[in-house]
């Protein structure tokens, strides 16, 4: 004989709860955000007029109404390393350059970075703003120029030029960093030839100047002697000079190597004669 199975059935209140409960867990989920650290949110009001642009949520736990939604971002100093950027120089030749751009979203403009750029706003924006300055700096400057003396110029002009244009788009430009000029071999290698023939001639120049300089130390010491000399030969009288004579005959005469003393000799200074 058959037996009926009846589903078993449950209190209405039971259900009840247990639908509020499953609705409660996910209206919590839904009405709070975390923002981690270095980060800040931008919130969307569904029923309101969309995107928050007077405020961005700060990094900590905050609640929110279920029906709204926070985009986050990063906020911390961030970089961009543009590889091999092709461009041309003043004399119409092509030049690569490696450099690092350090940036990030303007806090209090978050909103607007988000309701008018959007999450992708690192290809929007900030690279074709480095890429225009770069190639309106470099066509400035000779390849020589590029390789040797000018890096710092340039790395500070393109700079100037990308901020003039990303000032306005809610984004703080913090520096732009030139890695590397990157020359065709052929070019290189006549540039570094170059700059060594003028470092040699350089060397060259400073030996030549050095031997002349010492040259005319000598000159001058020499001059110096000179004169000295004719003036003390000037000065020097017959009487001066026997004088002298005597004056040194009898210091020497006080020696223990000195014994006798005679005075007058041929041309009147005194003659010591015989030793210890």
């Amino acid at each position: 004989m058959a037996q009926n199975y009846q589903t078993p059935q449950f209190p209405k209140g039971i259900v009840l709860v247990a639908v509020l409960v499953i609705v409660g867990l996910i209206m919590i989920t839904k009405s709070t955000v975390t923002i981690p650290a270095g980060q800040a949110g931008v919130l969307y009001e569904t029923f309101n007029d969309g995107v928050n642009t007077d405020e961005f949520i700060d990094e900590g736990f905050h609640f929110i109404a279920p029906w709204n939604k926070v985009v986050i971002y990063n906020v911390r100093q961030q970089e961009i390393f543009e590889k091999g950027m092709a461009v041309l120089s003043s004399n119409g030749l092509e030049i690569k350059l490696d450099a690092s751009v350090w940036f990030q979203p303007k806090l209090d403009k978050l909103g607007f970075l988000h309701k008018e750029k959007g999450r992708d706003y690192v290809d929007l924006i900030i690279k074709p703003a480095i890429r225009s300055a770069t190639r309106s700096v470099v066509g400035r400057y000779t390849p020589e120029q590029l390789y040797s003396t000018k890096r710092d110029a340039i790395q500070k002009e393109i700079y100037e030029e990308s901020n003039k244009i990303l000032e306005s788009q809610y984004v703080q430009l913090n520096d732009v960093l030139v890695r590397d000029v990157i020359l065709p071999p052929t070019i290189k290698l006549a540039i570094e030839n170059k700059l060594k023939q003028e470092q040699e001639s350089l060397e060259y120049e400073f030996k030549i100047q050095k031997a002349e300089k010492e040259a005319l130390r000598q000159i001058i010491q020499a001059q110096g002697k000179a004169d000295a000399n004719r003036i003390l030969n000037a000065s020097l009288t017959d009487k001066i000079l026997k004088d002298k004579g005597i004056e040194a005959t009898l210091k020497l005469a006080e020696s223990n190597n000195a014994k006798t003393v005679i005075i007058g000799g041929s041309d009147g200074l005194p003659l010591i004669l015989g030793n210890n």
